[in-house]
């Protein structure tokens, strides 16, 4: 499976137990997007652990009044399709009070900061 949208289900999850904290094996791209969610307020503390093959990152995750930060996600661009727009084709999410996940070549930034840029690239999932 895709291990992004891996990574945000079991967000899913642990948000609708009331988990303090998940554990996910490291990847870069797992880390780069759990950086933005963290910077967008919809993610606690993140952390890496562990060395080598063993590493580990370790996401806290944020609740406002007892409910989760992050209300939905929708995984866009999918392994067997990828879906690419230009900047002046991504549009505000919920209203502009949501956020997408672009890969750019400049790397992973929200949708602002990509319209901001004026650069375009993958979506790679929606948060509200």
């Amino acid at each position: 499976m895709d291990p992004i949208s891996d990574m945000l289900t079991i967000i899913r999850n642990a948000q609708g137990f009331q988990k303090e904290k998940v554990v996910l094996p490291f990847s870069n791209l797992k880390f780069e997007v759990a950086k933005v969610l963290e910077k967008e307020g919809f993610l606690g503390k993140i952390d890496k652990r562990g060395k080598k093959e063993k590493k580990k990152l370790e996401i806290l995750l944020k609740y406002e009044n007892g409910a989760p930060a992050i209300s939905g996600l929708k995984k866009i661009s999918k392994s067997g399709q990828r879906i690419y727009k230009s900047h002046k084709d991504i549009r505000k999410i919920r209203g502009g009070y949501g956020i997408a996940i672009i890969s750019t070549s400049k790397g992973l930034m929200t949708d602002k900061e990509a319209r901001k840029k004026r650069l375009g690239g993958e979506v790679i999932a929606e948060i509200w």
